[in-house]
């Protein structure tokens, strides 16, 4: 098990792609009607610590099924997924939801947050499902600048606090890789630039393998690299 038990360490430099998120010849072919989708072919993706890969492509590209095959929420056909070393094949339904909750963070398009929960409690939540011990949040919520509405409800929040809230939550377990889908699909310019400014500084400073899928070319700068999926095929730009 996941022995870190701190959102505030920063994890040394490695080059290693073996210590973040490793895809090799993946595959994931979907039923639909009478036929099989390819919705991922032969995929290879190698995320370093401390590495934000942004995604881009077309709707309907196999974006979302590698963001899921990632995230161990769907069985790859073929090919190997590993996550800080571990193979994911090789975990069971309750070891792989343990993994997946203690290693892998998402960031959602809407932030995702539970309504009657107030910021704080967001995170405190995630990390008592993690049965983790007593957790202040605030140090966290200071670093994505939303200590000062701690208290809030998702209701009260603009939809740039909303997804800041969701980066300082997919983060409380310090995962190893983070998965980001489309965070800044409902933001103006300026909040977008900030959003994801700020992922690209936590994926650095706390040493997470980071893969976003966004149709915004304009945020791409914050990004290290850059790879296109187009026909479930996954190739460097």
């Amino acid at each position: 098990m996941n022995t870190r038990t701190t959102t505030t360490t920063t994890r040394p430099a490695d080059t290693d792609a073996a210590s973040g998120l490793r895809l090799q010849g993946v595959t994931l072919d979907l039923g639909d009607g009478d036929r099989t989708v390819h919705a991922l072919d032969d995929v290879d993706l190698a995320v370093r610590v401390g590495e934000l890969v942004a995604v881009v492509g077309p709707s309907g590209a196999g974006k979302s099924s590698l963001l899921a095959v990632a995230g161990a929420l769907t069985d790859a056909t073929s090919g190997t997924v590993r996550v800080h070393g571990t193979n994911l094949a090789t975990l069971g339904r309750r070891r792989r939801a343990r993994f997946r909750l203690a290693e892998i963070g998402f960031v959602f398009q809407s932030g995702n947050l539970v309504p009657a929960l107030t910021v704080a409690d967001q995170l405190r939540l995630t990390r008592r499902l993690a049965a983790r011990g007593a957790y202040d949040p605030m140090p966290l919520l200071e670093a994505v600048g939303m200590s000062h509405k701690a208290d809030r409800r998702p209701a009260e929040l603009s939809g740039g606090e909303r997804q800041r809230v969701g980066i300082a939550r997919a983060l409380v377990n310090d995962p190893s890789v983070l998965l980001v889908d489309e965070p800044t699909s409902a933001l103006d310019r300026q909040r977008s630039q900030d959003v994801v400014g700020l992922l690209a500084e936590r994926t650095h400073s706390f040493g997470v393998a980071t893969v976003m899928v966004t149709h915004d070319h304009d945020v791409l700068g914050h990004a290290d690299r850059v790879v296109e999926m187009a026909d479930g095929r996954l190739r460097d730009l």
